[in-house]
């Protein structure tokens, strides 16, 4: 079943399902299998077994070879597959874009231009090996200099701290809607949400007006709006100025999602609640998440920033794609990555045994997977969480010695790593060689890495027509 390409059977399960007039309910019932894990394979997210699909195939009415064919169901299947496939790819991942539900009420000519864009850019011509070591370079020296603060930026704390004293918010709980518009108007700006958003773009900033343009579906209660407006408002915060050269352009970056996530979940609020469930053995990122309202990703980096400033804790965090490898990474607890010539961790594989990849082979994926692992630096306990809506695992994780903090430390799991030996889990085993070596012919769909992909002008530029298209448009509002 390995070959079997789950997005395409998903499709075609969803197609030929509608096409016999059954509800997930009813399929399910003919099946006996409960409408969810009907639903995941539909969209991709769970491969069948091999017994499930001749079942499935009898209660379609079909051949279970037209339920496996090769080819999408319909062209407009063939664009979902594609976009799914686009947000898949950390290259984009790592743009922090908010996820794109490829669903029915998608216009096609919405669909249709989103993954055009992606094909553009997968296709753009600056990826010369001198721009893809330079910006690899790059972030490899932000990864270090956020390492050397252990993970906490004292200004950036500092600005976020002073602009919420100025509203009055006092970060016991989430962010209102009105005190977002609170922080916008202080620093001169009001926001407008617009349904004829740029493809691609996040916001934009209207100087002239004193505007933040956000897409109308970004409502302002929403997770991804408030990051996003956040984001936006950073650079006139702290003090950005149009970047000098890649590496400081990967430092605002950075700089701009903590500040975000330092006003979305206050150092000082933060800091009480992670002291006290440190004295109940209690600590948990997920607590962080429900009370702040943030993603699950937002509240592990929280963690991570206060960690070993606030509570003398060492730590690593993992944002680990579906291909199993590193989209975001940072550790100051001496965690054994894979690492690229310039020392950088991203688009590098991440060992299978680790809770980061154990997660995505869970019956309970989508629950919070705690375990322990033995490596050639010592055991660490790690906590792994999936969102449904995003094909990535987020793992934090600490030294064995710190798990007596934690609320899931009881995990029977444990698993051994040798990584970055390639001989724990890239390279076969003798005996697997000695069977199948000269037996086995394998067509690889070639992928980009991740920060592959650098042209002549690596920065955002706002000289595009539709976004001048757009302001001009609006300014009369």
């Amino acid at each position: 079943m390995s070959s079997l390409d789950v997005l395409t059977f998903g499709r075609r399960l969803r197609h030929l399902r509608k096409a016999a007039g059954l509800t997930l309910q009813e399929l399910g019932e003919k099946v006996g299998r409960p409408a969810p894990y009907l639903s995941m394979l539909e969209n991709g997210r769970r491969e069948p077994k091999l017994s499930h699909i001749s079942d499935l195939a009898a209660a379609l009415g079909v051949d279970v070879s037209e339920l496996l064919a090769p080819e999408p169901p319909t062209p407009r299947a063939q664009l979902e597959i594609e976009l799914e496939r686009m947000q898949a790819d950390p290259r984009f991942a790592s743009l922090e874009l908010p996820y794109i539900r490829p669903s029915p009420s998608l216009p096609d000519e919405v669909l249709e231009h989103l993954v055009g864009l992606y094909r553009a850019l997968a296709g753009h011509g600056g990826v010369e090996l001198t721009g893809r070591s330079r910006l690899r370079k790059a972030n490899a020296a932000t990864a270090r200099w956020l390492r050397d603060q252990n993970g906490y930026l004292s200004d950036v704390e500092a600005v976020a701290t002073g602009i919420l004293e100025a509203v009055g918010h006092r970060g016991d709980g989430p962010l209102s809607s009105r005190t977002l518009l609170d922080i916008a108007s202080h620093l001169g700006f009001e926001v407008r949400a617009v349904e004829d958003m740029v493809p691609g773009v996040r916001s934009i900033v209207d100087h002239r007006s004193g505007r933040i343009y956000i897409a109308q579906r970004n409502e302002l209660r929403t997770r991804q709006a408030r990051k996003a407006i956040l984001q936006t408002l950073a650079g006139k915060l702290l003090g950005h100025r149009e970047p000098a050269d890649v590496e400081e352009f990967l430092r605002q970056r950075v700089e701009s999602a903590y500040l975000a996530g330092a006003i979305l979940a206050p150092e000082g609020a933060v800091t009480r609640r992670l002291r006290t469930a440190m004295e109940q053995r209690d600590i948990s990122v997920e607590d962080i998440k429900e009370v702040f309202y943030v993603s699950y990703e937002m509240a592990a980096w929280r963690f991570v920033n206060l960690a070993t400033e606030k509570l003398g804790m060492r730590t690593h965090l993992i944002v680990t794609g579906a291909d199993g490898r590193v989209v975001k990474g940072y550790s100051n607890d001496e965690l054994p990555f894979n690492t690229d010539p310039q020392g950088g961790v991203e688009a590098q594989p991440v060992c299978r045994f680790w809770g980061a990849l154990q997660v995505f082979e869970s019956d309970q994926r989508f629950d919070v997977h705690a375990q322990y692992t033995d490596t050639p630096n010592g055991t660490y306990f790690c906590v792994t969480h999936m969102e449904p809506d995003r094909p990535f695992s987020v793992t934090v994780g600490v030294p064995f010695e710190s798990a007596q903090w934690f609320r899931d430390r009881n995990t029977t799991r444990r698993a051994q790593s040798r990584c970055p030996d390639p001989n724990c889990c890239r390279l076969p085993t003798r005996e697997q060689a000695a069977k199948w070596d000269g037996q086995l012919e394998v067509s690889v769909r070639v992928q980009d890495q991740l920060l592959g992909r650098l042209g002549s002008d690596p920065y955002p530029s706002p000289r595009d027509r539709r976004i001048y298209d757009l302001v001009e448009r609006h300014a009369a509002d």
